[in-house]
Formats: C-alpha cells, sequence, structure tokens
C-alpha cells in the first residue's frame, strides 16, 4: 500500500463530492445525524490535526492535544471539534481542512517507508496495526462513509428540485 496516494485519494474524494453542492446548503442540517455538512467538514479537519500530530511524533514530536484528546473519549472529541467551528464559515472550514491535509502530506513524505509499515508503533491504535493501516482505516474509509452522507443529502436535494437532477 502507498499512504501517500491512500491520502490523496481520499481527500480528492471530498473534493469530487463537494464539488455539487453549494455552500449555501453546506449548514443545512441532518446529512450526518443532526450535523451539517459544514460540521462533517469540520469534523474531518479535527482528524487531519490528530493525522497532523500522529505524523509529526515520527519526525520530531511535539504537543499533541488534538491525539490525547481524541483518544481519551471519541465522543466528547467529534462534538468538542465542531463546536468549536460552529462560527466559521463554510469556506473556512473547508479551507482548514485543506491546509491540514497538506500538511499530513508533507509530514508523511518525511517518514520512510519501512517506519510507516512498523506493527506496533501506535500502541493506542493497536500493537498490530501500523501508521499506514491507521490512514486507511480512520481516513480512507472515514472520508467515504461522510462523503456517501452527502452525496444521500445531495440527492435528496436534487429530488425536491433544489438542485438539478
Amino acid at each position: 500500500m502507498n499512504a501517500t496516494d491512500v491520502l490523496h485519494y481520499g481527500h480528492d474524494f471530498v473534493l469530487r463530492n463537494l464539488a455539487d453542492l453549494p455552500q449555501e446548503h453546506w449548514d443545512t442540517e441532518n446529512v450526518c445525524g443532526w450535523w451539517s455538512t459544514k460540521n462533517i467538514l469540520a469534523h474531518l479537519a479535527s482528524f487531519e490535526y490528530v493525522l497532523n500530530e500522529v505524523t509529526r511524533s515520527y519526525i520530531g514530536g511535539g504537543p499533541t492535544p488534538y491525539l490525547e484528546q481524541f483518544i481519551a473519549d471519541h465522543g466528547k472529541f467529534n462534538d468538542f471539534q465542531v463546536d468549536i467551528r460552529k462560527n466559521k464559515t463554510p469556506q473556512e472550514t473547508f479551507d482548514e481542512y485543506q491546509a491540514r491535509h497538506a500538511i499530513n502530506l508533507e509530514n508523511l513524505g518525511k517518514i520512510p517507508v519501512e517506519t510507516r509499515r512498523r506493527a506496533g508503533t501506535l500502541p493506542w491504535y493497536g500493537n498490530e496495526y501500523d501508521l499506514e493501516d491507521f490512514i486507511v482505516y480512520q481516513y480512507y474509509g472515514h472520508k467515504r462513509e461522510h462523503m456517501s452522507q452527502v452525496n444521500v443529502f445531495k440527492d435528496s436535494l436534487k429530488q425536491s428540485g433544489v438542485l438539478p437532477a
């Protein structure tokens, strides 16, 4: 597996699936539970921060407040991270997501492939997993899941005549 490609294709999937949804509909609730598309993007941005800290841990370390919150309680992490972005515009939320993703690609490029594939380097995730596993499950699959929800929302807008079919 090529983790850089996995990150790229997951991000590209987000971009392609948001491209035809006008930002005026990004604040409409109930796309994923009560979350709007903007909330989903805020959630994905917060996960990009977690990956920033995880990848940085392989290349020099630094503080890990997002990772610590993520490990402590996923549910509280999700709610808190979405809530702190509630006053951002859809564009600001999207820009934040994009910026964090770019940092992840940069960081990942600094980590040798053999290190990425060494099981047990993320003990809080599971000793049998490596960084590439974490990226596939928590990033690629996660983005596909949430963009599927956005697509269901877009279909409902098309059925109601708000978006062209």
